[in-house]
């Protein structure tokens, strides 16, 4: 499954610090009516995501009845990405192939 999405990114204080962009409501149900299909457990999801010419792999995490991305600091970096910016990320869900 691959979707495409527009979002801010947030920095959530959670037991592990991280920025992130969270998925929209409608695309997160469309993640949860697949993610028995790919999930390696504990509700997290592989993907393998894109934001402008950057991609990287990593997993989606559950929280409050959405799903959210992880933004890592070198990905933010490549694409002079800050707090609070609006990005359009693409993903495509499972294991890297």
């Amino acid at each position: 499954m691959e979707l495409e999405l527009s979002g801010e990114i947030i920095w959530w204080r959670g037991p592990s610090p991280y920025h992130y962009v969270p998925v929209p409501t409608e695309q997160s149900a469309a993640i949860r009516a697949v993610a028995s299909q790919v999930t390696y457990g504990w509700g997290v999801i592989p993907v393998l995501a894109r934001i402008g010419g950057t991609a990287w792999e990593t997993s989606l995490f559950p929280r409050d009845g959405r799903y959210l991305v992880p933004v890592k600091a070198a990905v933010r970096r490549a694409e002079g990405l800050e707090l609070g910016d609006t990005v359009t990320v693409r993903l495509v869900l499972g294991p890297a192939r």
